[in-house]
Formats: structure tokens, C-alpha cells, sequence
């Protein structure tokens, strides 16, 4: 290998090799270079010039919008980049891969934060004009837009950023109020009053998706339900009653940890398969609420609980009750006859068999508050009748979560306060309950429970009118080729239409569309789409006539939208507008409820795949890629509303990745310190690095960062830079007409094409399935063992000393460029900046760009698995070898490997032969070698894991050639001092 500085005393023969020349610096400098990047693909209009390549097949990845408000966290870093590698990757193997960014710009989050800066200020949102509200929300959005869009753009991310997709554009507004009335046309949306999970601090219905779930302490309270009377039971229950004994001392006992509900008990649910006993009290504990000689029905399994929890010293289990018995019974309201009440609660409760109740905590029976429960409404849905005339919906809350004023005892009482603390209603419920002689005991639990994703407050269920979409109704609309339910669409998609990456992600959406309720659409808030829609006056929801459904309404609506945006439903005179001439105004109330954010979402596909002229023809987006929480938020929206409005699933195929963790697998949060800011990561190190982060991690599952994962990453950009940077040096001046063809190569380049072919076959199978992380560590792993502590270590002799005319030096650069192209291009969808750098270092240009570039075709006969089983062997070899030159290094025995020529002792004769039909010593970079098939002498060096071969070391003969270093025998014999053959030559 050549010297860079010669012996004091010998010939200066520094400028008669070729060293690397490049301007390309070791020193990235990311962080400073990296805008200037952005500004000049922005310049020359890489993305628009990328979509004039004609006869491409399309790629089309819908981007998910982020929601238009706040700063980029590192979760949407981890999601954007992904995406873009996607694009470019998809882009560079031959497609027209486009990317129009989006962003959901309506709903509760920026309301939020417009009331936030009213209350700020000492003002009331319902004293605004509703039309000024909405324009103020649309400022606030259209601010965070502009913010977040150069955010993005700073990650290197490509795409039409010109032209953005918004929710709240009026086209975008049109079309979510078409989308909607597909569904009033339908016939699958109706009105109905059901609990839903209700936000009493932003006084609105919340999606699944709004949901997210924290520790909470709860009052938990069992509470004595009186069976009533054997005169006034049925005569199956008397015959109970004279069984049971005293009826005045006998209660059905039940457990909830929502006190709050009590008042609007309807029923007990109890379920046949558990076992059930009669007990009675015996002594009990000072204070304790339960009283001696009571009896009380519970599940047996919980008994022991259940009166530890209450204090009872002693009880006695007296027999078993059956599901027949419990069914005879009928109950009284614990509030029944209590002074004050007016006989608010004066009615029977009945007991109902339930498949949801367990003995799992509790009592073995539920309090029934069909109002306040899904399980418990849909126990009124199958038993609400004239069996049971007092099983009714009550409307005791408020949106503000406080009791109806009328409500004896606890009118105007909050549930949940403004502030998202707990109201006084539970405390007064307990209270009224000892009162009324029902508490048998009381505590404290901490469990998961419901909160608002936006407020952070505790939820309720409440029953309230809403507007939904019934997915189980048969739909007579002409696309039912994969089902002719929204439901069975939804399976049928999933199953037959969608490849999942990774494959969970179906069983995980799968089971969510097949047990999930019908959709509530409405919210009752300001800013976003209204439901569309009008009421017949004095009709109930159940009538045909309820809500109108006439084409030519529709077509106005959709009209005045596209001209004026959503804003003009708010318009005093609108519903005259859009009714008269067609049916009489006066009849019909016009609905002002807002859709689900959710569903102006998961419209998208309609006026982004399907209306833009950059879409697609059918409608369809190739992938949709967003976080595991989409399963249940724009994934499962989109599959819902595409479903009844196309007949399928929006999209072929879906990635999701896990969520962003700090280094020690902890949740990031503000209040723990352990946050990292995309911002931060790109101020220190350059958006390169992250993106490298996001290609070295296996996003299927939970990614972790911090500190010393960056500083790790930063390495492995270092080593490649070097590579990159070796290449660049070594390619200076390249010519075509130095271009050797492979049949030519001597067979150390023929095996690098070689494992380049194979690469190409990994690459882009990698890159078709979005394995970012098996194609970097593949490549990386390629650069790092077979580039550089292989090939380029092997041929600097013959790169630096070798005459330019030279076969091998000729043949080494053709593979040097070859590897240019296919690394730059490879490596361009993860390295975005770095390889730009790289590919302008060679071809600089205003119009040049590597993001302009394909992956270059690999011929297929570059494989040759028999030169790679030989090559195989012989580095098998070589590692013993340089393991053995290492040691007599350490032992500064030696100072270079040029000073050696070892003695190489190979058993296998066919592995002998393949060395000795190649230049050896070259390989081992020594500057001699001698290949033996005699038994190797105890004293050589041998690797346990590649057995039969002995290496004695030997010092070289010879002199040093001042040019290369090679100790060889002929040094000093030549024109040239102080020069070995083949460098005296190369001097002429």
C-alpha cells in the first residue's frame, strides 16, 4: 500500500500517486447545510419535474392529516419520514409516486383553544355570532398550517406542499357534506337517544378515537335494593318471599363505582350462570352500615369481599337462590318514599338476566341505568315493553354534566365540574343513601377510566339525541359486491382487499369493526361540518317522513359550499335558501350539530383521491400509513365511511407503526423531562440523522430515542460518510473511456458486482415492503465489512500506485462509479441531504439532482454463485491470516502488514488452489505470501472457526519501495530509486 509521505532520506515520490482528491468534507455539518438543500429542490421543482416522467405506474400514499395545531412532536417526525421514504423509494424503482400532505383542520382541539382565549379574556363563546367563531377557529388553523408545513418540509420531506389538501378548504367542505348525505339518502342514518361517552367539560358527544384512559380514583358504594312487598309481587314472587323469609329485612345487593347513576336506576341485571346464596348478617363492627339479622342476595364467589368490606364480623350463608328465583323477584328503588323525592322514585325495578354481569368484583348484580351504560341499554333494548313499563330512558344530566334542576333532591348538582374535577353529586348520592337506609358500605378504588384526549377531564356516559350511522342495515345502493351491510363491507375489506403491514394490524382492526356500535356522527359544537340535513316538524325519528331526502336539496347545499364554505349553513335565511321551491321551509327544522372531526377524515379518499387531478382513477390509495392508534381513528373512519359511500375499503394496503418512547422504554412526557423535539435532534445533529434513526428502528413495534441512541446513529452516519467519501476521492476524473466491462474485471470486481446484484434483488424487495430497517442494515452492513474492510482496503494499493491504464486500477473505478450510482440512489430515500451532497459532488448542475434519478437496472448475469463460493473461501482464509498479522501488530513486531509475508498452510486442496489462482498477498495486503499444502507446525496461528488453515508469520524480504511500501527483493534495482517493479514502470 502506498505511503502519503515517503522516508526523510528517500526519494519524495508524494506526487506521483494518485491520492483521493474530493471536496466532499469528513465534517457533515448537517444542521447548517441542510436549508440550502431545501432551498434549491424548491428551486429547480424536483416534485413537479418528477410528475412529468410519463408511462410510470402511480403510487399514490394518502397522507393522514395532522391536526393544525401546535408544534411538531417526535411521533410526527417518526410518521412523516416514514411516509417519505415510502414516496422516494416507491419514485426511484420506476413509479409516479405521489404525495399531496394534508391537514385536518376542524373540531374540538382548536375550538378548545379559541375558548381557551375567550375565558382568558372574560369572554363567552355562546355570546359570539356562531359564523365569527368559525372565522376565528379557521385563522388559528390556517397559522398552525403554515407553521407545521415548513416543520415538515425541514425533514426532508417531499411532496406537493404547494398544494396541500385542508379539511376546511370550501371544496374539501363540499364534499364532506355530500359524503354525509350519501349516508342520509342511504337510509342508514338516523336519530336516536343512546348513551355515549360525553365530555361535560367541553359539553359534546366524543368518538372512540377522542378517548384515552388514566388512573382514577372512584367512590365505590354497595348499596341495598329492597325487594318490595309479597302483596305486591307476582304470585311466583310471593311464593319467593315465603321462602326467603322476613321480606322486610331482604335486599338485593349491588356494587357500582358511579354513585352518580343511582338516580336513574331502572333494573338489576343479574346473569344465570353464576351462583347466588341467601346470607344473613350477623355481628358487625361499630360504625359499620350493615345491620345485624339483615339478609341480602349476593354472588357466592364475591360474599367473603363483600362483607369484609363492610365490616360484618359474622354472616351465615342459609341456601342457594336460583336464576328462576331472582327472575320472580321485583325490586325498589333505594330513593323510593324518601322525604322530599315527590315520588320521583316511587316505581318498581325489575330483575333482569344479563350476559355481561360477571362475579369477577362486585356483587354478582349491576345497577341498570340504561341512560349512563352501553351494556345497560342494551338490556333496555331487549326488555323495554309493556312487561316492564317503568324499564325507561331517563334525561336527568345536562350537557354541563349537572342534574336537571327539576330533579328532586339534587337538582343543578355537577357531576364533573368546568374545571374537570368531581362535582358534588357523588357525595350527595352517598349521602342521601345512608339517609334512606340503603348504604350497606362504602370505599375508595383507583382504576383505568375514561378521559377527554383534548381537556384531559373525566367522562360520563349520558344519554342525548345523536345522529348515527346504522352499519348493520341492509343497503339497497347497488355496490354491494363485498357485502350489503357497512359492517360486512368493513370484514369483507379487510380480509380480501387490504395487505397489512405488519400482518397484526388486520386482526386488530378486524376485531374492532366486528364488535363496534353503530357511529355517532353528531357533536354538539361549532366549528367543522354540519350535519346537512333537515327534520320534518312534529315527526318522530322513527317515521319515514322524518328527515327529508330529496337529490335537489342536496345539490343546492352542495353548491352553496363550494361557493362559500360550511360557513353558509350558519347564515340566517339559509334553510329558505336551500328549501324553497322545493318543499315548504316553514315544515322543517334545520339540524346545526357538527359531524365527527373523524368522518371529515376519513372523507378524504373522496376529495383528494378522487377529485384533484393528482389523484387517482379509481378513488383508491395505494397505502395508508399512520400510528397503531389509527386502527381506531382514521383507518377504521375511512374504512366505515368508504364503505357506505364507495361499497369498499379507501385503500390496498395499510403500514402502521408503534408510538416514540424515551431511551428507557418510558412514555415521553413533558412533566417526566424526557421529551425529544424533532426541533432539537435537527439543531444538533441535522434531519439526516433522524431520518437514519427512523431506518435503523423496527417501527412495527414501540421506537425508543434520546441522547446515546443519537449519538450511536451519528456513528453509523460517520462510517457511511466515509465510505461515501472514499468513493468520491477515488472516482476524481473518471472517465468513460476508462470503463472496463465486467467479462474483463479481474475477480475480486467481478464478485463485488456480483454481491451488487444480490443487493438489488434485497433492496428493492425491502423497499416494496416497507422494510427501511433491512435495507439500511444491509446496505450499511455491505459498506462497512465487504466495501471497506474488504474491497476498498484491498484495492488502495492498485487505486493510488497502479498506472491510470492500468487493467486492475481501470477496472477497480468502473466499480467504483458502478457502486456510486447504486449506493446514491439506494441510500437517497433514507439520506435524503447526504446523498444529494454525494451525487453533486460528481455531477454538479443547478438542474442536477440524485431525487431526479432511478435505481439503475442491475444486469442479471453480474450473479455468479460459483465466484462467490470461491470468494467465500478465500476470505474465510484471509480473516486468519489478518487475525494473525494483528497479533504480531500488537506485539509491534510489525508495524504495517506490508512488513510480512506469511506462510499460509491450507489442508482443503481445493481451497488451495483457489488461492493460489489469484494474487494472494495482494488480498492479505502483505507485501509477500506463501501457500502450502504441508501440515501446519504447532506453533501457527489458526481461528477455531476456520478449520484446516495455519498461518506462521514471516517477516518480508526485501527493501521498502518508497512509492507503495511493499517490502520486495527487487527494490534498488531499478531506474527509478528506491522503486519496486511495478512503481519504476508507472514513473516511465
Amino acid at each position: 500500500m502506498c505511503a502519503d509521505t515517503p522516508e526523510k532520506t528517500a526519494p519524495d515520490y508524494r506526487d506521483t500517486v494518485f491520492l483521493p482528491e474530493t471536496d466532499f468534507p469528513m465534517r457533515a455539518g448537517l444542521p447548517q447545510r441542510e436549508p440550502d438543500w431545501l432551498a434549491r429542490w424548491e428551486r429547480i421543482g424536483v416534485y413537479d419535474r418528477l410528475r412529468e416522467k410519463e408511462g410510470r405506474a402511480p403510487f399514490t400514499l394518502h397522507d393522514g392529516p395532522p391536526y393544525a395545531n401546535g408544534h411538531l412532536h417526535i411521533g410526527h417526525a417518526l410518521n412523516k419520514v416514514l411516509k417519505d421514504m415510502v414516496v422516494r423509494s416507491q419514485q426511484m424503482m420506476g413509479k409516479d409516486a405521489r404525495y399531496v400532505p394534508g391537514w385536518d383542520c376542524h373540531g374540538l382541539p382548536i375550538e378548545w383553544k379559541i375558548e381557551e382565549q375567550y375565558r382568558a379574556k372574560g369572554l363567552n363563546k355562546d355570546e359570539v355570532e356562531t359564523v365569527a367563531f368559525r372565522q376565528e377557529c379557521r385563522k388559528f388553523a390556517e397559522g398552525w398550517i403554515d407553521i407545521q408545513r415548513e416543520e415538515f418540509k425541514r425533514l426532508g420531506v417531499t411532496g406537493n406542499w404547494a398544494d396541500p389538501y385542508l379539511t376546511m378548504a370550501y371544496h374539501a367542505e363540499a364534499v364532506i357534506a355530500e359524503e354525509f348525505m350519501k349516508f342520509v339518502m342511504n337510509g342508514s342514518l338516523y336519530q336516536g337517544s343512546k348513551p355515549v361517552m360525553w365530555s361535560p367539560v367541553e359539553k359534546t358527544a366524543l368518538a372512540e378515537a377522542e378517548v384515552e384512559y388514566h388512573d382514577h380514583t372512584s367512590h365505590t358504594i354497595w348499596v341495598r335494593f329492597p325487594v318490595v312487598a309479597p302483596e305486591n309481587l307476582a304470585p311466583e314472587g310471593e311464593d319467593v318471599m315465603a321462602r326467603m323469609g322476613d321480606p322486610n329485612v331482604l335486599s338485593v345487593l349491588i356494587w357500582t363505582t358511579t354513585p352518580w347513576t343511582i338516580p336513574q336506576n331502572r333494573a338489576v341485571a343479574f346473569n344465570p350462570e353464576i351462583a347466588y346464596g341467601l346470607y344473613e348478617v350477623g355481628a358487625v363492627a361499630e360504625n359499620a352500615s350493615a345491620k345485624t339479622g339483615e339478609k341480602l342476595i349476593v354472588a357466592d364467589k364475591l360474599a367473603e369481599s363483600i362483607f369484609t368490606a363492610a365490616k360484618v364480623e359474622s354472616h351465615t350463608r342459609l341456601r342457594d337462590v336460583s336464576a328462576e328465583e331472582l327472575r320472580a323477584l321485583t325490586l325498589s328503588h333505594p330513593f323510593r318514599g324518601v322525604d322530599g323525592a315527590n315520588g320521583e322514585w316511587d316505581y318498581d325495578v325489575p330483575m333482569l338476566p344479563g350476559d355481561h354481569v360477571t362475579d369477577d368484583a362486585g356483587t354478582g348484580f349491576v345497577h341498570t341505568a340504561p341512560s349512563h351504560g352501553d351494556d345497560d341499554y342494551q338490556l333496555f333494548l331487549r326488555f323495554q315493553g309493556p312487561n316492564y313499563p317503568d324499564l325507561q330512558m331517563t334525561y336527568n344530566v345536562e350537557p354541563d354534566g349537572t342534574y336537571r334542576i327539576s330533579l328532586p333532591l339534587f337538582g343543578g348538582q355537577a357531576i364533573i365540574q368546568p374545571d374537570g374535577k368531581e362535582g358534588p353529586a357523588n357525595v350527595s348520592v352517598i349521602k342521601q343513601l345512608a339517609y334512606a337506609g340503603a348504604l350497606f358500605a362504602k370505599g375508595k378504588v383507583k382504576h383505568s377510566y375514561p378521559h377527554s384526549w383534548r381537556s384531559k377531564a373525566p367522562l360520563i356516559y349520558r344519554n342525548t339525541p345523536q345522529w348515527f350511522v346504522a352499519i348493520d342495515k341492509s343497503l339497497d345502493d347497488g355496490m354491494g359486491t363485498y357485502g350489503d351491510t357497512i359492517r360486512k363491507r368493513a370484514l369483507n375489506s379487510i380480509n380480501q382487499l387490504v395487505e397489512w403491514t405488519p400482518a397484526t394490524g388486520r386482526n386488530r382492526l378486524h376485531s374492532m369493526i366486528e364488535a363496534r356500535p353503530d357511529w355517532v356522527l353528531s357533536r354538539q359544537r361549532a366549528w367543522g361540518v354540519p350535519l346537512t340535513c333537515f327534520v320534518k316538524k312534529g315527526a318522530q325519528p322513527t317515521d319515514a317522513d322524518f328527515l327529508l331526502r330529496n337529490p335537489e336539496v342536496n345539490a343546492r347545499i352542495k353548491a352553496a359550499f363550494e361557493a362559500e364554505g360550511a360557513d353558509v349553513w350558519y347564515v340566517q335565511g339559509f334553510k329558505e335558501k336551500a328549501l324553497s321551491g322545493i318543499v315548504d321551509p316553514s315544515e322543517y327544522e334545520q339540524v346545526f350539530d357538527i359531524l365527527d372531526v373523524w368522518f371529515d377524515s376519513g372523507s378524504t379518499h373522496a376529495f383528494v383521491l378522487r377529485d384533484r387531478p393528482d389523484g387517482t382513477e379509481d378513488g383508491l390509495a395505494d397505502l395508508y400509513l399512520e400510528g397503531t392508534d389509527q386502527h381506531r381513528g382514521w383507518f377504521h373512519s375511512s374504512m366505515l365511511q368508504s364503505c357506505g359511500t364507495k361499497g369498499r375499503a379507501p385503500y390496498r394496503g395499510v403500514l402502521t407503526h408503534g408510538f416514540t418512547l424515551d431511551e428507557k422504554g418510558m412514555k415521553m412526557s413533558k412533566s417526566l423531562g424526557n421529551t425529544v423535539a424533532p426541533q432539537e435532534v435537527i439543531g444538533e445533529y441535522g434531519a439526516d440523522i433522524l431520518r437514519l434513526w427512523v431506518a435503523q428502528s423496527d417501527y412495527t413495534v414501540d421506537l425508543r430515542i434520546g441522547k446515546e441512541i443519537l449519538k450511536g446513529t451519528a456513528d453509523s452516519y460517520r462510517r457511511l460518510r466515509n465510505t461515501m467519501r472514499f468513493l468520491l476521492g477515488n472516482l476524481a476524473g473518471f472517465a468513460e473511456e476508462e470503463r472496463v466491462a465486467p467479462a474483463d474485471m479481474p475477480e475480486l470486481e467481478r464478485w463485488v458486482l456480483h454481491r451488487l446484484a444480490e443487493l438489488d434483488h434485497v433492496v428493492r424487495k425491502g423497499y416494496a415492503k416497507y422494510d427501511f430497517q433491512g435495507v439500511f442494515q444491509t446496505l450499511f452492513t455491505f459498506c462497512t465489512v465487504d466495501l471497506s474492510a474488504v474491497y476498498f482496503d484491498i484495492r488502495k494499493d492498485a487505486l493510488y500506485c497502479d498506472a491510470p491504464t492500468a487493467l486492475r486500477r481501470r477496472a477497480a473505478r468502473t466499480v467504483l462509479d458502478i457502486l456510486f450510482h447504486r449506493l446514491t440512489t439506494w441510500l437517497a430515500p433514507i439520506l435524503v441531504f447526504t446523498m444529494e451532497e454525494v451525487w453533486l459532488c460528481r455531477f454538479p448542475g443547478e438542474a442536477s439532482s440524485v431525487h431526479l434519478i432511478d435505481m439503475p437496472e442491475t444486469p442479471a448475469d453480474w450473479l455468479d454463485e460459483p465466484l462467490a463460493r470461491k470468494w467465500d473461501a478465500l476470505r474465510r482464509v484471509r480473516r486468519v491470516v489478518t487475525a494473525a498479522l494483528e497479533i504480531q501488530r500488537t506485539a509491534k513486531v510489525i508495524g504495517a502488514s506490508l512488513e510480512a509475508a506469511p506462510v499460509v498452510h491450507v489442508e482443503d486442496a481445493e481451497v488451495l488452489a483457489a488461492l493460489k489462482s489469484v494474487d494472494f498477498a495482494d488480498i492479505c495486503i502483505t507485501s509477500d505470501i506463501q501457500l502450502t499444502a504441508d501440515p501446519a507446525p504447532e506453533e501457527s496461528f489458526r481461528l477455531p472457526e476456520v478449520p484446516g488453515v495455519g498461518v506462521v508469520f514471516e517477516k518480508a524480504d526485501g527493501e521498502k519501495c518508497q512509492r507503495c511500501w511493499k517490502i520486495l527483493p527487487d527494490v534498488g534495482s531499478h531506474a527509478h530509486a528506491g522503486t519496486c517493479h511495478r512503481c519504476n514502470d508507472v514513473l516511465g
